[in-house]
């Protein structure tokens, strides 16, 4: 497993290449419901960064798949 700066490093990392090289997915990232949290002062802690991570490289592969066509 990553810490979180590790962890905080490749989602700061994927997020700029999606901004620089994805520019029609990076509009909608601020809109994923999974970024959004529901609690007032949500704790983010290791496994969240991990799930946010993965949910990140997860849209981007789906995105360059659908555009490959």
């Amino acid at each position: 497993m990553k810490n979180i700066h590790r962890l905080m490093t490749e989602i700061t990392q994927l997020t700029s290449n999606i901004e620089t090289n994805y520019p029609d997915l990076y509009q909608f990232l601020n809109e994923n419901p999974i970024t959004i949290p529901s609690d007032k002062h949500p704790s983010i802690d290791k496994v969240i960064l991990e799930n946010y991570l993965e949910t990140l490289k997860h849209l981007l592969r789906h995105y360059i798949d659908d555009h490959k066509r």
